[in-house]
Parts: structure tokens; sequence; C-alpha cells
């Protein structure tokens, strides 16, 4: 059984665009006390895997300045307010970044991204019966839309070539239902 955690105080350390960080002095059982870090998404977010009627899936590379790298990832961003519905955050990501339209977007997953010491939650969204446009990018985003099976992709997981949990949850969850 996990003893009892108390939360002394909680010190609001950084405030930024959609991030706050927290310095947490938890007491254990025991009654000894530690400092934890706390990071708190105040939004929360929404990605939405597309399935192109091939079975081909769309994927963005964009840079990430946290890896100092370019990811391949699905489409996804926080939601506008915390009452946005996150299929509407979802549907708005995918037009967004890669300009294709979905006719069918329905529910995949949900998941914690780092529950160590974050509270982000990203509701992960199917989208199929694609129609392509045009992007909309925000000023600051720079994406590339690249089109893989879901083969190659899976491949790209186990290389360790594709790391970001939610992309990784989405397709091994799409992988398992399609089977």
């Amino acid at each position: 059984m996990i003893d009892k955690m108390e939360r002394l105080n909680r010190e609001l350390v950084y405030k930024g665009a959609i991030l706050d960080i927290y310095k947490d002095t938890m007491r254990f059982a025991n009654g000894k006390t530690e400092e934890w870090d706390f990071v708190s998404h105040r939004m929360g977010a929404a990605a939405i895997l597309p399935v192109l009627p091939d079975g081909k899936i769309l994927m963005i590379r964009q840079y990430r300045n946290a890896l100092e790298r370019e990811t391949l990832e699905i489409p996804a961003g926080c939601r506008d307010s915390l009452t946005e519905d996150t299929k509407v955050s979802a549907i708005r990501e995918l037009e967004e970044e890669t300009g294709y339209h979905s006719n069918k977007v329905s529910y995949l997953l949900s998941l914690r991204t780092t529950v160590a010491f974050c509270d982000e939650f990203i509701d992960v969204y199917l989208a199929e019966d694609l129609t392509p446009g045009e992007q909309h990018l925000d000023a600051a985003e720079s994406i590339e839309v690249e089109i893989y099976s879901l083969d190659e992709l899976c491949e790209m997981i186990y290389q360790g070539k594709i790391q970001d949990s939610k992309t990784v949850s989405a397709i091994m969850a799409y992988s398992n239902k399609i089977k």
C-alpha cells in the first residue's frame, strides 16, 4: 500500500504562456519532507491521427526546441480555452498543420504525457475520409507534411526514430484497432 502523502506548500516558480512551474513541499507518512517539481499544463491538448483513403498516414515534421532536432509527429496542439472540446481542437490542428479536412473524426484514446512531474493530458482522435486543402500555419510554425504506411511508422517506433509519446500511443492504438 502507498503511504499517505501531504502537500504542505505549492510555490509558483515560473508562469509561462502555456505552462506554470511550481515547487511543491511534500510530507511523507514518516514525517520527512522533500521538494518536488510540478509542471502544470493549463489548457490540455488534442492530437489527431490522419488516415488517408489508401490507409497511409499523414505525419508532420517540425523542429522541437527541447530536443534540439526535428521530430516526426501526428498533428497536435493546445486547446484555445479550458472549455474547448478537444475534438474541436484536434480538427483545427489537422487543418492548420496539414491542410487536410476530415469528414469522419472519432475518439481513439487519452493519455497523460509525463505523470512523474506534469499534469498534461492529450485526447487523441482518428481522422478518416480526408480531403486535401491548404495549411494555415501559425507565424512561428514551420511544418512539413509527410505520408507513411502504418508498417513504416511502426518500424520507425521500434527503431527509436519516433519517440514522441502521443505519436507512439496513437500509432500503436490504431495498429491494434485495425487488426
